[in-house]
């Protein structure tokens, strides 16, 4: 069916613009007279999903947001809808919003408001930028009559979110920007320092010592197979990428990773925090709990993790309750699943979930803290160490011909 794009008046007499499916140009001005629009121009246009064609598969004329950038436009919303309508809140939003790509993208929820679309069917036009659960509990806000609520939750949800992710790459920044200086410094050692220093050995016939010695091979084998080492090293890549793309290999290695003393703790905390925090949002916003497990666990990256949501979420279909199912899945946080039992027991669910998020995120604040304060002088140890040990291979044989020239 053919798409008109259009500009009208509304009944406030604002300005409206947009696009309308009809057969024909009457058809469309009929549609927009029922609206209650006054149609200023009325002109044949393309379909949103045609706007943009796919190159090679790529859809690289529309954007899609940013997790900031979604968080933004919900807190956006969740303050402007308190106050004025919804269609006149997503207009107030594309008007300020400065990026072209998230103008674009407003733009589109807002006509389908105006079509008369509920606010979760617009956003569905855009499913990239905005994902199943928060379609998912927009709709639940529009159904039970408290979207501006649910908003409201959903902002806070998002924000608590992007927190814990900054929090998350700030711990690892710092150390992920010493390893790699001190990896380089290793590097240029070797690869500079090193050659240098054996011109000067080569000419003195003493047998060098054994450290020495093991020194300038690991340099010969950077400077004269570098291109080698790279090649062995993107094809171990490639060939760990392929494996992981096995769903047994990615189960086993999932598995693993969550046994890891530290580094297993760190995910589980940080998927047990996420998932009580969505739920207890959820849950508060009278969206059945079946329903948010079932779309929290399409966002899971760890197969184990997401095996065990799948079974939390089969385990209440049958009948099970929360705490029980999260007891048997064997992966979560002693702690979450008592106060998903209390919470269960007394009727306040939601509460004991946030309490578990809240308790959980601090914990992580913790633990990040702690490891980061042991893993920055650990690196600059064994950094030191490797260095000492050039030097030293260096000094030995000057020492050895110091002494030889005493004798």
């Amino acid at each position: 069916m053919p798409d008109f794009d259009y500009l009208a008046i509304d009944t406030r007499g604002q300005e409206t613009r947009g696009h309308v499916a009809a057969a024909t140009v009457e058809a469309a001005r009929a549609a927009l007279d029922r609206r209650r629009l006054y149609v200023v121009r009325i002109e044949p246009g393309a379909a949103p999903a045609a706007r943009g064609r796919p190159l090679f598969g790529l859809d690289i004329a529309r954007t899609r947001m940013s997790g900031k950038q979604l968080t933004l436009f919900t807190r956006q919303l969740a303050t402007l809808n308190r106050v004025s309508p919804l269609e006149e809140s997503l207009r107030t939003i594309t008007r300020q919003t400065e990026q072209e790509g998230v103008r674009a993208i407003v733009q589109t929820v807002h006509a389908g408001v105006v079509e008369g679309r509920r606010l979760a069917d617009a956003m569905a036009r855009e499913a990239k930028s905005f994902p199943p659960l928060y379609r998912a509990m927009v709709a639940a806000g529009e159904s039970s009559g408290s979207l501006p609520e649910i908003m409201e939750r959903l902002s806070t949800l998002l924000e608590r979110q992007a927190e814990i992710r900054g929090k998350l790459l700030t711990a690892m920044a710092y150390p992920a920007v010493l390893a790699t200086v001190a990896m380089g410094v290793v590097i240029a050692l070797m690869a500079f320092v090193v050659p240098q220093v054996v011109e000067q050995f080569d000419t003195v016939g003493q047998e060098l010592p054994l450290l020495t010695r093991l020194v300038i091979g690991l340099s010969d084998l950077l400077v004269s197979w570098w291109w080698l080492i790279l090649l062995v090293i993107a094809g171990t890549g490639f060939a760990a990428w392929a494996a992981l793309r096995q769903p047994p290999v990615r189960l086993a290695f999932d598995t693993w990773l969550l046994r890891v003393p530290l580094l297993g703790r760190l995910l589980r905390d940080l998927h047990a925090a996420r998932m009580a925090r969505t739920l207890s949002t959820m849950v508060a916003s009278r969206l059945p709990l079946l329903e948010g497990l079932t779309l929290t666990g399409s966002t899971i990256h760890n197969r184990r993790l997401k095996l065990a949501s799948d079974e939390i979420t089969e385990s209440i279909r049958g009948g099970g309750s929360l705490s029980s199912a999260m007891r048997r899945a064997g992966v979560f946080p002693p702690l979450l699943v008592y106060l998903a039992a209390s919470g269960e027991a007394a009727g306040r669910l939601d509460e004991m979930l946030e309490r578990a998020a809240d308790y959980l995120e601090r914990e992580f604040d913790r633990f990040t803290a702690t490891a980061l304060s042991l893993l920055e002088p650990f690196i600059i140890v064994v950094m030191g160490a490797i260095v000492a040990t050039i030097v030293l291979s260096i000094l030995l044989p000057i020492l050895q011909l110091n002494t030889l020239a005493g004798q």
